[in-house]
C-alpha cells in the first residue's frame, strides 16, 4: 500500500538533493543528484552507444562502495567535463573517499547526445556542474526540458519529426516506509509508450500528417530496416534511489530491475543507436527485500519517463 505525497519526486528520500543547470539558448545542461553523506551505489548499462564516467569503480567488488553524487549531462561525452565542477564543490566541503592528504569526491556520470539540436560548440562544462550543484535543493523538482533534459528529444528517424523529451522524476513511499524514488532524461530513439494503455505519448511524428509512426513497425519492415539509420544522437539516463540499506551486489541488482521501466514506456529501447543507463543509490537504514526495492523502481521509473514527456500523467 502506498501513501501519498506532497512531494512525489526523488528528492523526498532523505539526504538527496537535484540540482540544475540549464542553457536555454544552446539547449543543453546538466543534472547533479547530491548525496553528500555517501550511497551505496550500482549501475547498469543496456544501450549500446554509452557515455560514461567511473562505472567500473561501483561495481560489485570494487574499493569504493559509496558514491557522494551523480552527474546526468547533456553535451555527449563532451559534457562529462561538468564532473569537474561537481567534484570541486564537493572537495570544497570536505567531502570525498579519503586517500591519503585529500578526499576524492566520487561521482559516476552518464551524457545523453544533444549536439544536433542547440548549439553544438556549447556543451556542459566544469562551471556548469558547479552551478548544479549550487542550485541543488531537497524540494520538489521541475520536470520536462530543465537541466540534462533541455535539448532531449524522443523518436527519431529519416524524414520523421520527433518529440520534445526532458527530465521526469517520481516517488512512491509504502505503508511500511519504504522509499524509492527515480529521476530520468529521457532522449531516447524510440516512442514513449503510456504503458496502461499502450498509447504513444510522445515520439517519432509523420511532418505532413503530425500523427505517431510507430518506429518499431519501421524498423521491423525488411524493406526499410536497413535504410532506418540514425545518428547517435540518442539515450535515456537516470537514477533511482531508495531509503533501503542495501549491499553494492544489492543496489546493482535495483539498477537492473528498473530498466524495465525503460522497456515498459519506450519502444524500441536499448538500441544500437542508445546508450541506456541506469545508476542505483542506497541512502538509508530501512530493511526491505532487495525484489521489493527493484519492482517499485521499474513502476516508479516507468512513471518517471512518462512524466519527462508529458506532465498530465495520472499519478
Amino acid at each position: 500500500m502506498t501513501i501519498p505525497l506532497e512531494n512525489d519526486t526523488i528528492t523526498a528520500i532523505n539526504g538527496l538533493k537535484v540540482g540544475y543547470a540549464t542553457n536555454e539558448k544552446a539547449r543543453t545542461g546538466c543534472t547533479v543528484i547530491l548525496c553528500e553523506s555517501g550511497a551505496v551505489a550500482g549501475v547498469d548499462v543496456r544501450g549500446s552507444a554509452p557515455g560514461t564516467r567511473e562505472t567500473d569503480a561501483i561495481r560489485p567488488g570494487g574499493l569504493v562502495e559509496k558514491v557522494h553524487a551523480v552527474l546526468l549531462t547533456g553535451g555527449s561525452a563532451f559534457g562529462l567535463e561538468a564532473a569537474s565542477g561537481v567534484m570541486q564543490f564537493l572537495e570544497e566541503r570536505g567531502v570525498g573517499f579519503p586517500a591519503g592528504p585529500v578526499r576524492v569526491p566520487i561521482v559516476p556520470s552518464a551524457v545523453i547526445f544533444d549536439l544536433g539540436v542547440g548549439d553544438p560548440r556549447v556543451r556542459p562544462d566544469r562551471e556548469m556542474g558547479y552551478h548544479a550543484c549550487v542550485n541543488a535543493t531537497n524540494t520538489k523538482i521541475e520536470m520536462g526540458q530543465v537541466g540534462a533534459g533541455t535539448g532531449a528529444t524522443v523518436g527519431k528517424g529519416p524524414g520523421l519529426q520527433p518529440s520534445n523529451g526532458g527530465i521526469g522524476s517520481a516517488c512512491r513511499v509504502l505503508k511500511s516506509g519504504l522509499m524509492v524514488g527515480t529521476i530520468v532524461v529521457v532522449n531516447a530513439v524510440g516512442n514513449v509508450v503510456d504503458p496502461t494503455t499502450g498509447e504513444i505519448i510522445a515520439g517519432a511524428k509523420d511532418p505532413e500528417t503530425g500523427e505517431f509512426v510507430n518506429i518499431t513497425e519501421r524498423l521491423s519492415d525488411p524493406e526499410e530496416k536497413d535504410q532506418f539509420q540514425t545518428p547517435n544522437t540518442n539515450t535515456t539516463i537516470g537514477a533511482v534511489a531508495t531509503n533501503a540499506a542495501l549491499s553494492p551486489t544489492e543496489v546493482t541488482k535495483v539498477a537492473q530491475i528498473a530498466h524495465d521501466g525503460l522497456a515498459r514506456t519506450i519502444h524500441p529501447v536499448h538500441t544500437m543507436f542508445d546508450g541506456d543507463t541506469v545508476f542505483a543509490l542506497s541512502i538509508g537504514t530501512h530493511d526491505a527485500p532487495v525484489n521489493t526495492v527493484g519492482i517499485i523502481a521499474a513502476e516508479v521509473m516507468a512513471e518517471a519517463i512518462c512524466r519527462a514527456v508529458k506532465r498530465d500523467i495520472a499519478t
